[in-house]
């Protein structure tokens, strides 16, 4: 009877240590120097290869742990075939998961806040070169077809503002047409329909809304200046001021194909309509993508008096000054000018 409790007692143990290391082998995280690598899966590979070849590579920490898992536990998991980059550490149960998935090698594409159609295409070009090949132009011929965007705002003559900044990981192959595509409808599940409700209430189109969150955009980066600006604008708007708007002009000649860097006199007085130092009211459309944050301030302008803003020379950080008088801003503009003068030299 002795010897019996005692085997009974090994088997415990036994068993309870089988368990305990199954479970550190699963979960904990193990380090490896393949992070910056993609591990190619190919189709046809069988589960004990794919473990083999990721324990030799030192991804996995236990290949026998994975293998027992597999059999007992894991009999549902399919693995599919792929390219895949393993973040370090990692779980051995986080590699199966992603081995379930699937994953092909993704090219990564940054739009950020503010950036024009014609940034963006210039981006698309360089990341993802087109077979057969395409240029910038014929790139943005596609972004002037403003389909994919008809339903939210007629009014739309291109996708300038409906393309949304953000970071997307896309297929190596992926097609100007598709790229575009994903950028629309990332918009469109960015825009809540309580904005629609707000811009009915504020007597705004959409339309109207984004063309005023791209020139918010353009003009602050801090969130909780841009309420403010917001407010600059629509008081203009109020007065029938022009809004005297820099980035217009810059997207004037951009849209001419003449943008060097630098504004000019020229610019500042381009015949354009989107030119809004030379013509009051809004530009006939956005001036570039916008944030949700941006849009958020168009929708939400706070209550000022404000008519006025110039950069903040004392702090230097592009934030601005408010004014709603113009004695006032002519002595902020005053100490810019002055404090521009001094970057010049």
């Amino acid at each position: 009877m002795k010897s019996l409790k005692f085997l009974v007692f090994l088997v415990i143990i036994a068993v309870a240590g089988f368990s305990f290391w199954m479970y550190r082998s699963l979960n904990t995280p193990h380090t490896h120097n393949k992070s910056n690598q993609y591990i190619q899966i190919q189709k046809g590979a069988t589960p004990n290869g794919i473990i083999a070849k990721l324990a030799s590579q030192g991804i996995l920490s236990s290949e026998i742990a994975t293998k027992i898992y597999l059999k007992t536990l894991g009999s549902s998991t399919v693995m599919q075939a792929g390219e895949y980059q393993f973040e370090s550490p990692i779980t051995t149960l986080h590699v199966l998961k992603l081995l379930e998935k699937g994953k092909d090698r993704t090219i990564r594409l940054t739009i950020p806040e503010g950036f024009t159609r014609f940034d963006i295409a210039k981006r698309m070009i360089a990341k993802f070169p087109q077979d057969p090949k395409m240029s910038e132009e014929a790139v943005l011929d596609l972004m002037c077809n403003a389909s994919l965007i008809s339903d939210f705002d007629p009014a739309a003559k291109n996708m300038e503002g409906y393309l949304y900044p953000s970071t997307y990981d896309f297929p190596r192959n992926a097609t100007a047409q598709f790229i575009i595509k994903k950028m629309v409808e990332e918009f469109k599940k960015n825009w809540k329909s309580e904005y629609t409700e707000r811009a009915r209430r504020l007597k705004r189109t959409p339309h109207e809304i984004i063309t005023i969150a791209s020139l918010i955009e353009t003009e602050s980066r801090y969130d909780q200046e841009r309420p403010v600006i917001a407010s600059v604008i629509y008081n203009r708007l109020k007065k029938g001021m022009q809004l005297g708007i820099d980035q217009t002009a810059v997207y004037v000649a951009k849209m001419e194909n003449r943008w060097d860097g630098t504004i000019h006199r020229s610019d500042l007085e381009a015949n354009s309509p989107y030119n809004t130092r030379k013509f009051t009211g809004l530009p006939p459309g956005p001036i570039s993508s916008v944030s949700e944050n941006s849009i958020k301030a168009a929708l939400n302008p706070a209550t000022t008096n404000f008519i006025y803003y110039v950069l903040n020379v004392e702090r230097n950080d592009k934030s601005h000054h408010f004014y709603s008088s113009a004695t006032e801003f002519e002595r902020g503009k005053a100490a810019y000018q002055s404090w521009l003068e001094k970057q010049r030299r």
